[in-house]
């Protein structure tokens, strides 16, 4: 999944919200993998997440009835 998406993609969360993906990124300490990403409502702010945790499924047993397979999924392709 991670493969396929760039910066400049647009995505959902599962729970609806859309973002923009800015970049990928790593951490100084942890040399750990994240996305930077752009909420596309409110006050549009800056978030950071893990790239597994960015790419990994829904977690289907917190979330029985989310129809989207992954916790963000590209919408559009820029």
């Amino acid at each position: 999944m991670d493969n396929r998406m760039q910066p400049g993609d647009i995505v959902r969360h599962f729970k609806g919200n859309e973002y923009e993906i800015l970049c990928f990124a790593r951490d100084s300490e942890t040399q750990a993998e994240l996305v930077v990403y752009r909420a596309l409502y409110g006050e549009r702010g800056v978030w950071v997440r893990p790239k597994d945790m960015f790419f990994s499924p829904v977690d289907r047993e917190k979330y029985p009835d989310v129809a989207q397979t992954y916790r963000f999924e590209r919408i559009t392709k820029e």
